[in-house]
């Protein structure tokens, strides 16, 4: 099948490009690398894939069949979505109606990357996907959540209405490999502080908890999702549940960094937990996460050291 990835050259977009390579589908990846890398898909040579710089919040026209759109265009990190406010909220609407009414074009199955962010900060732990949130619309980080509650809106409206074959992937906090050095989130802020010597700042007191999800199981699961006959959304995270300050020490003691933890005072609506009832994924799709935090970290870790010894 020939399959269009939008957020293709991003952290994890380029991971589900190598699996559906390996998996024997030509793959088109489109990304206007506001937040993607072309050296993320720089190591893939083959036949069967091409790349196209556009922002998909802008129509985007192509020639010949497309069998599967998996849309994970967008910012997706704190940093970013607060940089970035319009055109977060421009990717999650307009581009994913600019990408629906292609898959409608091209009569292609279309996969939605949303985000447990849509669960907000949750009032119930873990979260399954019939819980429905608790966000607030106007605070900082409401211009992804509610861009990613508006996307699965007007998926369903699609499917309802155009009769569009379509899925929801809900992904959970997901790590490894090709994570930016910079972009804000717990496992590369904690991980270039460890190797840096740098301190390694908890926000709050640590309490807050987060699930993290090595990336070659997250996209294990979102291709699976998308080979599944399951429309409404579908949670892709592990469920293995640690808090903050827990997860520090566990970089601290596999970098065997001398860093200090030091504490900050907490963002403005950052989740107190997030954990993801895997019930659906293992009942539908026959998946769980494989990697285990100790070994997925490793290689992330590893991963890091080499980016830095880059930059030296």
């Amino acid at each position: 099948m020939k399959a269009l990835v939008t957020g293709g050259a991003g952290f994890l977009g380029s991971h589900l490009c190598d699996l559906l390579l390996e998996k024997g589908h030509e793959v088109v990846c489109v990304d206007n690398l506001i937040t993607g890398n072309e050296q993320n898909i720089a190591h893939i040579k083959q036949d069967g894939f091409s790349y196209i710089r556009h922002d998909v919040s802008k129509p985007l026209y192509l020639k010949g069949k497309i069998d599967l759109i998996f849309h994970l265009a967008s910012p997706a990190s704190p940093i970013d979505y607060m940089e970035l406010p319009i055109q977060t909220l421009k990717v999650g609407a307009l581009g994913t109606h600019n990408m629906l009414g292609l898959a409608k074009e091209k009569n292609a199955r279309f996969l939605l990357a949303s985000t447990s962010e849509v669960y907000g900060d949750p009032l119930v732990n873990p979260q399954s996907e019939e819980y429905w949130g608790n966000v607030n619309p106007v605070g900082p980080r409401g211009v992804y959540d509610e861009s990613k509650r508006f996307a699965e809106a007007i998926t369903m409206a699609y499917h309802r209405y155009h009769g569009i074959d379509t899925r929801i992937v809900r992904i959970f906090n997901t790590y490894g490999p090709r994570m930016r050095m910079n972009d804000g989130r717990v496992v590369p802020n904690f991980i270039k502080q460890a190797l840096c010597g740098e301190d390694i700042t908890v926000y709050g007191d640590g309490s807050q908890t987060r699930s993290f999800c090595y990336a070659s199981d997250e996209v294990e699961g979102i291709f699976r999702l998308m080979n599944s006959d399951y429309v409404l959304p579908v949670n892709i995270g592990n469920p293995e549940e640690h808090t903050i300050l827990e997860f520090a020490r566990i970089i601290l003691e596999l970098t065997g960094s001398n860093s200090r933890i030091i504490f900050k005072d907490l963002p403005v609506d950052d989740p107190k937990q997030r954990r993801p009832d895997i019930t659906k994924a293992k009942k539908i799709l026959k998946w769980e996460p494989e990697v285990s935090l100790e070994q997925g970290l490793k290689r992330t870790i590893e991963y890091f050291r080499d980016v830095l010894g880059t930059m030296k």
